[in-house]
């Protein structure tokens, strides 16, 4: 893909003007000799891309360019803009410095040890931290930002994290916002485009439904992603996702060997293989795809390091990858069997890419088989698993994975609503939405009831108390009535007494 270049553009590890990769993961820019030791540290690290010579999806070329000019580079060389930092020595490669020892301990630090990156303040519990930061870039991918969620993910916020009050992923949010970068590097840092939210709506129904129909385009080619970059390996093409979401490439037989007893031989060979493929569980299946497709990458960006290099002055330190760097995350048993992949011809590869095609459509399909369950041989002992239960940190979303996580989900969620029998059988979400739906309402009316109960009481009180005071007051009124009629009457009667005994001493004076 064409791209012009600012001439301000310089590699974002030694300063080397006109890089010619970037490393999406990390959204920089890098020269040949930087790529070389990004290469070198593997994908889980850094997933490198040429700019001028590989097919890039233009809303990924987009993100990576916003990152690379809004200063995604600092991010990861946070601690160096210091100038303590230069006082002490510490700095960056120049352009002719050498590759080995100090470009490649240089990018080592800067990117697998994370030694410049801006350290959170220590807490006691990493596990609060992680779920705040996660909790932010929930937050944070509504908005056009795309470098404030870069700095998110490298601090430990996680992509695929499951908002527990929202009922959503980061995904979600972005989709019905329709950040379209936002969306591109969640994915990068490996968000499921097929994640249920809590009513089983995946972030491509946010974008359908909020009318952002390239989004929405885009998320199922980022669901297919590892089946459509095998097919594209193979034949050049990739499926449209609207009348299929698989191409199967059909083998060319030009090597046919001249001896029959030969052919039939790797007839028979490729035969059992076949069913060895099939015979493993999902698990590691998808982890041979992603295996699988690890190699790939490496096989393409080694034609393209191969066509890009000027041979003449081509020295040494410029090496190609021979295999996959070991991922610590991953089993040594697992590594090795990567690592063997790179021992596969070209006929050889082609025919267990096809074999992945066709067997990831018949899982997806949900057909089954009646084969004996083996391992995959790769040149390790049968008795050894070639891809163990070891966590993936691959940036892409195969449909296997996507859709795997998106049963798993839902059969984890319809657990914990069904956990309450409510029927002769399991509820339904919609029904289980309905009954919570109605017992809020039978709460409210119940407060409200509740409400008007405690006001009424209290009036009921407030009267009793009015009762109590008047029947008081009552009371003392009628004391004070009998008390006034009894004073008056103690009155006349002594004074008549004295006036009759007046009159009488008046009438016998009188008398």
């Amino acid at each position: 893909m064409s791209r012009k270049l600012q001439r301000t553009e310089v590699c974002a590890d030694c300063s080397a003007p006109d890089p010619g990769w970037t490393s999406i993961n990390r959204g920089v820019l890098i020269c040949d000799e930087c790529c070389s030791v990004h290469r070198s540290l593997g994908r889980h690290i850094s997933i490198v891309k040429h700019l001028r010579h590989s097919g890039w999806p233009p809303a990924l070329l987009q993100m990576v360019q916003t990152l690379a000019s809004n200063g995604a580079n600092s991010i990861w060389e946070h601690s160096l803009l210091d100038p303590a930092q230069v006082q002490s020595g510490r700095r960056k490669p120049n352009p002719q410095d050498k590759v080995h020892p100090t470009k490649s301990e240089f990018i080592r630090a800067k990117y697998q040890m994370l030694a410049f990156v801006h350290k959170l303040p220590c807490r006691d519990d990493d596990g609060v931290t992680t779920k705040d930061l996660s909790k932010q870039l929930h937050s944070s991918v509504r908005t056009g930002s795309l470098e404030t969620c870069l700095r998110l993910l490298s601090l430990g916020a996680q992509a695929n994290f499951f908002h527990p009050e929202k009922g959503t992923t980061p995904l979600h949010v972005a989709a019905k916002a329709g950040q379209i970068l936002q969306a591109e590097l969640l994915v990068v840092y490996g968000a499921d485009p097929g994640a249920p939210d809590i009513n089983g709506r995946t972030p491509m129904d946010y974008a359908r439904q909020a009318g952002h129909i390239e989004l929405a385009e885009r998320l199922v080619e980022c669901q297919y992603e590892l089946t459509d970059r095998l097919a594209f390996y193979l034949c050049g093409r990739r499926p449209d996702h609207k009348n299929g979401h698989y191409i199967i490439p059909q083998m060319a037989d030009r090597a046919r060997p001249k001896c029959p007893t030969q052919s039939l031989d790797l007839s028979e060979l490729a035969k059992a293989a076949k069913k060895k493929l099939q015979a493993l569980n999902n698990r590691l299946f998808e982890e041979l795809a992603m295996d699988v497709y690890d190699e790939v990458d490496r096989r393409e960006n080694d034609a393209v390091w191969l066509t890009t290099q000027n041979h003449s002055t081509l020295v040494t330190e410029r090496s190609a990858v021979p295999f996959l760097p070991v991922n610590p995350e991953y089993s040594a048993t697992r590594n090795q069997g990567r690592q063997k992949l790179a021992r596969f011809n070209a006929r050889e590869f082609a025919t267990l890419i096809i074999d992945i095609l066709s067997d990831a459509k018949r899982r997806q399909q949900g057909k089954g088989l009646s084969s004996p369950t083996d391992t995959l041989d790769l040149g390790i002992d049968d008795d050894q698993h070639d891809y163990d239960s070891v966590a993936s940190d691959e940036d892409t979303d195969s449909e296997l994975t996507a859709q795997n996580n998106n049963n798993t989900q839902r059969s984890n969620r319809a657990k914990s609503m069904d956990s309450s029998d409510l029927s002769d059988g399991p509820i339904t979400l919609q029904e289980y939405l309905e009954v919570k739906k109605a017992l809020a309402s039978s709460e409210a009316k119940v407060q409200q009831l509740m409400k008007v109960n405690n006001n009424l009481s209290e009036e009921l009180r407030r009267l009793q108390k009015e009762i109590t005071r008047m029947q008081t007051d009552n009371s003392a009124l009628r004391g004070g009535q009998q008390a006034g009629g009894a004073a008056g009457h103690g009155v006349g009667g002594p004074g008549g007494g004295g006036g009759g005994g007046g009159e009488v001493a008046i009438g016998k004076g009188v008398v």
